[in-house]
């Protein structure tokens, strides 16, 4: 049990509930506010989104942290536990890196018995897809305020799909709506490190 009148365990404390807090108001006002992914609202509204931070960091460490949430997302059941929101604010801050771990990742997965029931989906702060250029607003559809590893179910991606006819098509609406808002628009957003904390001011 932490010891909260130990000054470091207080510290520790505080930082999390800091990290939680900035991933919250990015779920909220960014990837459900922009409507970026149509799928998010009804596992947060039902409070299905399990939400775990490393805080250390090493990338050794996060990948046994990611195996360790995969076998406990299989093992609640979807309506208690639907997805898995995996928050390593301390590790990987290089994107490139990121992506080759991101890699490795999902090898290991498949190779734990994960292949064909949990998908790993991905989001940085400096996100870039293949072709773009850095500060292309596109980006920002998978930019968060630190490094996240995502664990869906395979059943719950495949229900979602059903219930979405126009699937395909999120991305190519998500840059429009990017495109809209600009680069200050998303700014104004407040969705980076530290901006609960900021609005509390």
């Amino acid at each position: 049990m932490m010891n909260l009148d130990d000054p470091s365990a207080a510290q520790d404390m505080a930082e999390h509930e800091r990290v939680l807090a900035d991933v919250r108001r990015w779920l909220e006002k960014a990837v459900i506010g922009l409507n970026l992914c149509p799928f998010a609202k009804a596992v947060h509204v039902k409070a299905q989104i399990h939400y775990a931070v490393f805080r250390e960091s090493d990338d050794a460490g996060l990948l046994d942290a990611l195996l360790f949430e995969a076998a406990e997302l299989v093992a609640h059941d979807a309506l208690v536990r639907d997805t898995t929101l995996l928050v390593a604010p301390h590790v990987l801050e290089d994107f490139l890196d990121f992506n080759d771990f991101v890699g490795r990742a999902e090898r290991r997965l498949a190779r734990a018995g994960f292949d064909g029931v949990l998908q790993l989906a991905s989001f940085h702060p400096r996100f870039q897809f293949a072709g773009s250029e850095e500060g292309d607003i596109g980006n920002a559809t998978n930019r968060s305020p630190y490094p996240i590893l995502h664990l869906l179910r395979e059943d719950s991606v495949s229900r979602a799909v059903d219930a979405f006819p126009d699937a395909a098509e999120i991305f190519d609406r998500n840059i429009d709506t990017l495109e809209h808002l600009g680069a200050e628009g998303w700014k104004a957003l407040g969705v980076g490190p530290g901006a609960a904390s900021e609005e509390k001011k």
